[in-house]
């Protein structure tokens, strides 16, 4: 179209015949319209158009006669279609092709020495060859009576076999042929160098629940200015590779001394403490930067006293804990975990001297101070107390008298919970101990020197032993032998005693090479059992592996210690 348009500028008045000369004259209408017929319809085609062009109006072609075509009509034309080539074009041809690597050279050889020789030894042979050897000896010598005796004993030998037979004194033995040794080596000893530098003292330790962690506490016991004098509380992980006995994996600095720690029992990372100030602390070793959880803070119902002895025991809650402390000034106290860092006191008791159950008068002030503290494994409503003054008094939770304190800002009323009393030792009881294997067996050892097995049905110890000239600080019941106890004495040595065993002599002393410092604690690993912790005065932590000896439990240990208890009640 545009060349029509072109065509006809020059002269606007012939502008819509030009355009329609042009169409009719182009090779587009001739190759199209080959025939008379489409050349009318073209003819009337290009009239249309020049009147639209023009602007003029043309006149409509005349009605075709009969059996001719008009202008414009419908009609079906055949389709006219192309195929394509260019996609056969641009198919990629398929060619198959191969490759392999050249031929691989195959060598087959072998080896082998260049001698070699067989030999074989024997007896050599008489000339006369193998003989048979009799037995017999023809030659042998007669013993006059011989046969007489043999006679004469025979039917009591039968007779006393027999008797053997039925006997029952060999039952349950089992044959250990492993060798025995009572051998106990020294694997680590942990050190702070900074505590040893002050002189500070291992004033208690703890495994956690894993058995793979040691805690200890630092502080003193002996004379000095606790109050003001700045303490840690140490972790080692001893089964961390590359362990540094002298780099703790975690350091608690504490502005007074720690007096006692005890891991959670079921929550590795939780260690709670009793400070010299009388303050109880829950610590989080996973807070590196402020490890400190919980704490009772400095207020009427904190103790006045430094804290003997922490421990958890559980809580109302399903598988919560609450912390338990025990003052010297002869308050235990019961503190729960609440939010925003603080513990809260949830029941208090206290040891009136003329509210105990005494066989005989007491004399003294009103209150008794408190130097240990145990819980019982069996039931959870009991626990005992050991006093400054020798007693051991078993007490209860659920005690409801009223103790006859003046009362001081407490929050609540404390109650009296003392039920029995045993016999006192001669000093203050710095250790108290119940027996993992009997409900009612526990040992107690203080300052006199002595041990005493008790049991809870009677006032008289069933066993007393001396362990040592010195005081006793420390005694545990072994985890997995019933009648084994270790204590820590006052001269620098643990002493182990087995009760199986016909003698007041200890089967194992175990030296702590400290120079005869005291050895104020010791515990039991609960997961390894092999393993026995040590702290001392000169501030190491020893771990002790002990032998099978005393660790395997023997096959009539249990019935021994069942009879021993059994013997008490009647």
């Amino acid at each position: 179209m545009r060349g029509v348009r072109d065509c006809a500028r020059p002269a606007t008045k012939s502008r819509s015949s030009s355009a329609v000369l042009i169409l009719s004259s182009s090779p587009v209408f001739d190759s199209h319209f080959n025939s008379s017929r489409t050349r009318q319809e073209a003819a009337a085609c290009a009239v249309v158009y020049a009147s639209r062009v023009s602007g003029e109006t043309f006149p409509k072609p005349s009605a075709s006669p009969p059996g001719r075509c008009t202008m414009f009509t419908d009609e079906a034309v055949e389709s006219v279609g192309a195929e394509s080539l260019w996609r056969s074009s641009q198919a990629a041809e398929l060619r198959s092709k191969s490759c392999q690597t050249a031929a691989l050279d195959v060598v087959e050889a072998e080896t082998q020495v260049l001698h070699w020789s067989e030999y074989g030894t024997q007896t050599d042979l008489d000339d006369q060859g193998a003989q048979d050897i009799d037995l017999v000896d023809d030659n042998q010598t007669e013993y006059p009576g011989l046969a007489d005796f043999l006679d004469r004993v025979k039917d009591m030998v039968i007779s006393e076999l027999a008797k053997n037979a039925r006997s029952h004194a060999f039952d349950g033995f089992e044959v250990n042929w492993e060798e025995q040794t009572q051998t106990v080596s020294c694997t680590h000893s942990l050190q702070y160098p900074e505590a040893q530098e002050r002189n500070l003292h291992v004033t208690s330790i703890s495994w956690n629940s894993t058995g793979s962690v040691i805690a200890c506490a630092f502080g003193r016991m002996d004379d000095g200015d606790w109050s003001t004098e700045k303490s840690f509380v140490c972790t080692w992980n001893l089964h961390r590779q590359g362990l540094n006995p002298k780099r703790p994996d975690t350091v608690i600095d504490v502005g007074t001394a720690v007096m006692s720690i005890s891991f959670h029992p079921s929550r590795p990372s939780l260690i709670a403490g009793g400070l010299y100030t009388g303050e109880v602390v829950v610590w989080d070793t996973n807070q590196i930067q402020d490890p400190v959880l919980a704490k009772t803070g400095m207020s009427p119902d904190t103790h006045r006293d430094p804290v003997c002895q922490v421990c958890w025991v559980p809580s109302g809650r399903r598988g919560e804990f609450a912390v338990l402390s025990a003052g010297c000034g002869g308050r235990v106290l019961l503190w729960t975990i609440r939010e925003q860092s603080a513990l809260v006191l949830s029941a208090g008791y206290a040891l009136i001297r003329h509210q105990l159950p005494m066989l005989t008068k007491a004399g003294g002030g009103s209150t008794m101070g408190i130097a240990s503290l145990a819980l019982s494994p069996w039931d959870l409503d009991t626990f005992l107390v050991g006093s400054e003054g020798g007693l051991v008094i078993r007490c209860a939770f659920s005690a409801q008298a009223t103790a006859t304190v003046n009362p001081d800002g407490e929050s609540m009323t404390l109650r009296a919970p003392a039920k029995f009393c045993f016999s006192p030792h001669c000093g203050p009881v710095y250790t108290l101990h119940y027996s993992p294997f009997h409900r009612n067996l526990f040992l107690s050892a203080g300052t006199d020197g002595f041990t005493h097995l008790h049991s809870l049905l009677q006032v008289d110890p069933v066993v007393s032993l001396q362990v040592s000239d010195s005081y006793v600080f420390g005694v545990r019941w072994s985890p997995t032998r019933p009648l084994l106890f270790a204590a820590a004495t006052g001269e620098g040595s643990v002493q182990m005693f087995d009760l199986s065993v016909m003698s007041l002599r200890p089967v194992t002393t175990i030296e702590q090479n400290n120079g005869g410092r005291p050895v104020y604690c010791l515990e039991f690993n609960p997961r390894q059992t092999h393993l026995l912790a040590t702290g001392n005065a000169n501030g190491t932590v020893n771990i002790w592996h002990l032998s099978s000896e005393l660790t395997e439990q023997g096959p009539k240990e249990v019935a021994q210690l069942e009879h021993l208890a059994t013997e008490v009640a009647e």
